[in-house]
């Protein structure tokens, strides 16, 4: 089984918009993080987040793949 990668331990602010379809990465592995960019296809065991927010702003998403309540950080980091 292959562990998470934790790509840093303080959360990403990003601007999201109203009913875009976002993918957010659960493996670590994605080179665009927070967001999948398919490296996660190599170990096939994790599979992106896909998500959607209602409100158009910046969102703080979770980078150390601890969260509770992905994609959002929740302060699993510290």
């Amino acid at each position: 089984m292959n562990e998470i990668k934790t790509t840093k331990n303080s959360p990403e602010k990003v601007s999201l918009e109203k009913d875009k379809k976002y993918f957010w990465c659960t493996c670590g592995l994605s080179g665009n993080q927070p967001f999948c960019d398919g490296a996660h296809k190599a170990s096939n065991e994790f599979k992106p987040h896909h998500f959607e927010v209602e409100e158009t702003k910046e969102y703080y998403l979770c980078n150390c793949k601890k969260t509770k309540n992905s994609p959002f950080c929740d302060g699993s980091h510290n």
